[in-house]
């Protein structure tokens, strides 16, 4: 029987039970009393043996869920570190590319400008070049003329020789 149904029993036969006349006392049958004890005592340890293992098997449920709680906690934690980590590293990289970009653009447009003015130099130098071949070929094409008027005019024989 369960000890809890034993202590209703108890608790009849003392609700049960003749009042003493003027007091709060009762009269119990005392035989009857102590075989419900005695049972009841024979009963207590099994149960609270019983009740002991579920506590302890409760003890040790709590404590592996705690433990499981905190693993995961633990891997949650570290899985946060891990992602802010490769998201500074990423920011970081994002900095550093921005500004190898940019250190890369300042340098193509330097290098624009120092070819432009290359560029423009030896154009000019060119043009010049072509500016005076091209004032040595008018003068050559201006003596080339002048020599073939002289040169088609004959002289006849008193005039002479022309002169040099």
């Amino acid at each position: 029987m369960d000890p809890l149904d034993r202590i209703d029993e108890i608790m009849v036969l003392v609700e049960n039970a003749r009042s003493v006349p003027m007091s709060r006392n009762c009269m119990l049958d005392r035989t009857e009393t102590i075989n419900l004890l005695d049972q009841l005592r024979e009963e207590l340890p099994s149960e609270l043996r019983r009740a002991t293992a579920l506590l302890e098997e409760r003890d040790k449920i709590l404590e592996a869920g705690r433990n499981e709680a905190e693993r995961i906690i633990a891997e949650g934690e570290a899985e946060h570190s891990r992602l802010v980590s490769v998201n500074e590293i990423t920011v970081s990289a994002e900095h550093e590319a921005a500004r190898l970009i940019s250190e890369a653009r300042s340098e193509a447009q330097r290098l624009r400008e120092e070819v432009d003015d290359y560029v423009d130099t030896a154009l000019a130098n060119f043009e010049q070049l072509l500016t005076r071949s091209l004032a040595s070929i008018e003068r050559g094409r201006d003596k080339m003329h002048a020599l073939r008027e002289i040169g088609s005019f004959i002289p006849d024989q008193e005039t002479g020789p022309l002169p040099l």
